[in-house]
């Protein structure tokens, strides 16, 4: 593989995979760095795909000579991330800064914590309250901290609930049990307005972040369509689908207990108040810098289903 400007991305994940995706229309070479090292076939055949171990700075160092962009889209298991999250993402920044490539990290919004409804924005102070949020809320610090004292160069992509294809939370939670005739497990209060992003817009918005200069030391938010209702977006299931969807709503009381088996549910009862009063990310940023406009909930859902379909 040419080294000219070439961009590393840790993880095969979803993210990663439309991360890598994006780059590759661009032109740009492009590694990945996962624990297997082994080709997937929704990964791009032009990406090169190596072993590698994230929280081994040494080995961070090796895949990432040469990069112009590092994207850091990896994470532990979900019930993980305060024990495990922060050494890996040091280790890869570690590696970065020795290196000198630009580093995007793929983040989320638990650090602002709870608005109470009012739209989130890149400049909103962090106020997390919940266990994740102040992990990713100190993650996140230590990346800009980085970047203001020279270290690296660095900016932050940001996405609300997103789904699509390459099976997400959403599509594996929601979309697949709708095709086959289930309920839909739902979260909290069904009625309230919630922004969802299409997990293809946000590898976009990285691609975009890694490939210019203007972008660095900033938190840019995915372009993400207008907030809709759970039920709403159910209704777009519908109307792809042909057919009505029952779903039902899982409170924290039934959260709770099925945490109790399934660790990556006891983890989400605190993110709960997300989804129980209007939980709405405002991306204008990111359009007007960049022109990026969101697809569609429509079209990201067709997209969705038809990727279910053939998986199925």
């Amino acid at each position: 593989m040419s080294q000219n400007e070439l961009h590393v991305i840790f993880g095969t994940g979803a993210l990663a995979k439309w991360t890598a995706r994006e780059l590759v229309k661009l032109g740009k070479p492009v590694r990945m760095v996962s624990h297997s090292g082994k080709m997937d076939s929704r990964i791009p055949a032009e990406v090169e795909v190596v072993k590698g171990d994230a929280y081994d700075v040494k080995r961070n160092i090796e895949v990432t000579k040469g990069a112009e962009s590092v994207y850091q889209c990896a994470q532990p298991q979900y019930h993980e991330w305060a024990e495990k999250f922060p050494p890996m993402q040091k280790a890869i920044l570690d590696a970065v800064a020795v290196n000198g490539a630009k580093f995007i990290v793929g983040d989320n919004l638990y650090m602002y914590g709870d608005t109470n409804g009012q739209p989130i924005r890149e400049d909103m102070p962090y106020q997390p309250h919940t266990k994740k949020g102040k992990v990713r809320g100190e993650m996140a610090t230590a990346v800009l901290e980085a970047h203001r004292a020279g270290r690296i160069r660095a900016a932050i992509g940001r996405a609300s609930n997103f789904f699509g294809p390459d099976d997400t939370a959403v599509t594996s939670y929601a979309i697949r049990p709708a095709l086959a005739g289930k309920s839909v497990n739902l979260l909290g209060r069904t009625d309230q307005p919630h922004t969802f992003s299409y997990i293809a817009d946000f590898g976009r918005l990285l691609a975009t972040l890694g490939t210019r200069e203007d972008t660095l030391g900033q938190i840019w938010f995915t372009p993400s369509p207008a907030p809709v209702t759970q039920v709403e977006l159910i209704k777009l299931m519908e109307d792809e689908l042909g057919h009505k969807v029952k779903f039902m709503a899982a409170g924290k009381m039934m959260m709770s207990f099925l945490g109790l088996f399934i660790p990556a549910m006891r983890e989400s009862v605190e993110m709960l108040y997300e989804w129980d009063k209007p939980f709405i990310m405002d991306s204008s940023k990111a359009q007007k810098a960049f022109g990026l406009q969101p697809t569609s909930l429509k079209d990201a859902m067709h997209a969705t289903i038809e990727w279910c379909k053939i998986q199925n």
